[in-house]
């Protein structure tokens, strides 16, 4: 498939001037993008196109289409999560999760993460690559169907980070908000970054409708530099006013995301300090009970710790709320899954 064109990384706009290209009508872009966006497979299930243009179709591009490689299922709330196989081997996860809203899926944007926070089971240096908008794309489709419901809202908060795959993240953001397809609209899509401050400015100017989540997990700079590499290069001094920035520009609150880690970063000085660094921002603090990865020192807070540090923020004016933890049972932490089903196959070998 070298010579051939993945059709469903294309935005419609895209796919039009490819059909008028081959000598088609507008419609029939139009008619090609609503199959793609109902998961099919092959170009012979398009059946309101001719045989030929779908001869012809099947010679210029093709269509994704990924494995299941492993399936988890939570007996406590129902959360599914998927092992993804794709056509070069690599495996990506993604977390389909049921509210009472209705159907949310956490999608990864690379396979394997390269920035290496300590605290999360996604890093592999040096085995990284960014998915295509259709590998993105697909996590929803072949959720979708494999389940039969209906996502209704994003996060990409799963393997790698979505800044770092900036150019088809973007696209798939416009595929999978476009009306003529899934139409998720931006407001119901969130984007987690652990902080590439020139992709936040970048992002901050689309002014996209979509909640920007900023993995922040330290109030300081010697505490977060332990945690997450990314901030000796790009610190508090930078990231806060990027995030200050990114708001006068979306008029789109900013999302904290912070993992509690017990006698780390769940002081009630930490506390203090994250208070007077979000001081007059438009934010939320999302407080995530830290999950357990096999072989790393780090423990969660206690049940106790944890509300006396919600309760501080929130004297201080700070929204703040304790994220749900969902799929307990069932590897549901990012890279978790993905890390066993490779280390079966080392041993396998």
């Amino acid at each position: 498939m070298e010579h051939k064109i993945c059709i469903k990384s294309m935005h419609p706009a895209a796919l039009a001037a490819a059909m008028e290209q081959l000598g088609q009508p507008p419609y029939r872009a139009q008619q090609i993008f609503r199959w793609l966006s109902l998961g099919v497979s092959s170009f012979e299930e398009m059946t309101n196109i001719s045989k030929d243009l779908r001869r012809e179709l099947d010679q210029r591009f093709f269509i994704t289409k990924p494995g299941i490689a492993a399936c988890q299922k939570s007996k406590h709330d129902g959360t599914v999560k998927y092992l993804f196989s794709l056509e070069d081997g690599n495996c990506i996860e993604t977390v389909l999760m049921k509210y009472e809203h209705g159907y949310s899926i956490c999608l990864s944007t690379q396979a394997g993460c390269k920035m290496g926070c300590v605290f999360c089971a996604s890093y592999e240096k040096g085995a990284t690559r960014n998915l295509t908008p259709a590998e993105i794309y697909d996590q929803v489709l072949w959720a979708q169907k494999d389940q039969n419901v209906r996502v209704s809202n994003i996060v990409l908060m799963g393997t790698g980070e979505p800044l770092d795959n900036y150019e088809n993240v973007v696209t798939f953001l416009r595929i999978v908000s476009h009306p003529q397809g899934l139409n998720i609209g931006m407001r119901h899509i969130s984007l987690s970054t652990c902080g590439l401050v020139p992709k936040i400015e970048e992002l901050g100017r689309l002014k996209l409708q979509l909640t920007l989540s900023v993995s922040l997990h330290a109030p300081t700079n010697a505490i977060r530099d332990r945690l997450m590499p990314v901030n000796r290069s790009y610190p508090l001094e930078k990231l806060i006013p990027a995030c200050r920035r990114y708001f006068e520009q979306t008029g789109r609150r900013i999302s904290f995301e912070y993992a509690m880690i017990r006698h780390v970063n769940d002081t009630p000085q930490c506390a203090a300090a994250l208070a007077q660094l979000l001081s007059g921002m438009h934010s939320h603090v999302n407080l995530i009970p830290l999950n357990h990865v096999e072989g790393s020192p780090l423990e969660p807070s206690t049940r106790e710790d944890l509300r006396a540090f919600q309760n501080a923020l929130i004297k201080k004016g700070i929204t703040t709320t304790v994220r749900r933890s969902l799929g307990g049972d069932i590897d549901a932490s990012c890279g978790q899954l993905r890390k066993k089903a490779a280390a079966r196959k080392e041993n396998a070998e």
